[in-house]
């Protein structure tokens, strides 16, 4: 009787404990749970300033190239494109007046490595002052590296004291983007100078095929690649068009031995380049993919999402051709360089070996 009467009392209690929790919750104010605010999309255009009025040229006391550190935005996630424009300043024609190959670096601060980022062909005789902002190139691409102190580097092939002289600014173009964040990492540069591409038709040992790992959270990937032919060995294409320079060949590049992307270097339309006052000089012949005043093209190739997360063999072959040795030599400046994207920050970088 005594357990029993020990049982009840504490039903009793327990009953009075749960009636006043709950007419205390009841009563309570209710607890906010806080959500984090998504942030505000940033619109607009951002303009950044770089090279201003420098000489690259060759000599005593010259360079043909000049480096520079700059302070750009760390917003690059916002960022829905950069563009890079070259001012090549030449009023009185009183530059190096021949069309000399020309390009624009940014360094890996963590490699310690050049990329490059722009190529272009300098006018005959003059600048490029018949374009209100000089020659324009997309590089959304190199987002990651052009953020916070960032080095550049502008080259010219040049070989006397008048060379050239250049001012470059950047547009950081804010709005809705692809995707928020990239990484980009070189494949090949066979690129320092025409002269420093790879031998076509000859010999070499320079590597033209490269072990590339993408990684895994990525959500999309390509290659980009800027190439130039400069030479002109023989034997002559119909035309007496030799080569690298005058003869149009088709290249390509190979995942895992398949050819999966082609690259016409062919006629680009020289003669209607907006800057038409380069006289005297053959600016209007076409060359093997790339004009005299004009920014040599980028070539785009989407790679596969079956490849992320995984390796794959790349080869960049040229399209078969002999050199006879009877009118010096022939080359291809190449850059490839692997871009990969996501919406969630990317936490490795693809590895090339």
């Amino acid at each position: 009787m005594r357990k029993n009467l020990l049982l009840i009392s504490a039903l009793s209690l327990f009953t009075s404990f749960l009636f006043y929790n709950c007419s205390s919750d009841d009563n309570a104010p209710e607890t906010e749970v806080e959500v984090p605010e998504e942030e505000p999309q940033k619109e607009g255009i951002e303009n950044y300033v770089t090279f201003e009025n420098v000489l690259t040229a060759f000599g005593d006391g010259l360079s043909q190239s000049v480096d520079g550190t700059f302070e750009f935005p760390t917003d690059s996630h916002q960022l829905q494109a950069i563009k890079m424009y070259i001012q090549d300043h030449c009023p009185s024609r009183d530059c190096d007046e021949w069309d000399r190959y020309a390009n624009v670096y940014v360094k890996d601060q963590e490699t310690d490595t050049w990329l490059e980022i722009g190529r272009f062909i300098t006018p005959y005789w003059v600048g490029t002052e018949k374009l209100e902002r000089g020659l324009e190139l997309d590089v959304t691409d190199f987002k990651s590296l052009l953020s916070g102190e960032t080095e550049l580097r502008i080259y010219t092939e040049t070989w006397n004291d008048k060379g050239r002289t250049y001012s470059v600014d950047f547009d950081f173009i804010y709005g809705e983007t692809d995707y928020k964040y990239s990484a980009v990492v070189p494949v090949i540069q066979y690129n320092k100078s025409s002269i420093d591409g790879v031998p076509y038709g000859s010999s070499h040992d320079l590597e033209m095929n490269k072990s590339i790992e993408l990684p895994s959270d990525i959500e999309a990937a390509h290659l980009r690649t800027i190439i130039s032919g400069w030479g002109h060995a023989t034997p002559n294409d119909i035309g007496g068009r030799g080569c690298a320079e005058w003869c149009f060949r088709t290249h390509n590049i190979l995942i895992d031995g398949v050819p999966e992307f082609e690259h016409y270097m062919g006629p680009l339309g020289c003669a209607d380049n907006p800057i038409d006052n380069q006289s005297p000089g053959n600016w209007q012949g076409d060359r093997a993919g790339w004009c005299p005043g004009m920014m040599v093209p980028v070539r785009e190739d989407v790679l596969n999402a079956e490849l992320f997360g995984n390796s794959f063999e790349y080869e960049y072959a040229l399209e078969d051709w002999t050199n006879n040795g009877m009118n010096g030599d022939a080359f291809y400046a190449i850059s490839t360089f692997v871009v990969v994207k996501s919406n969630s920050p990317i936490t490795e970088k693809p590895s090339v070996n």
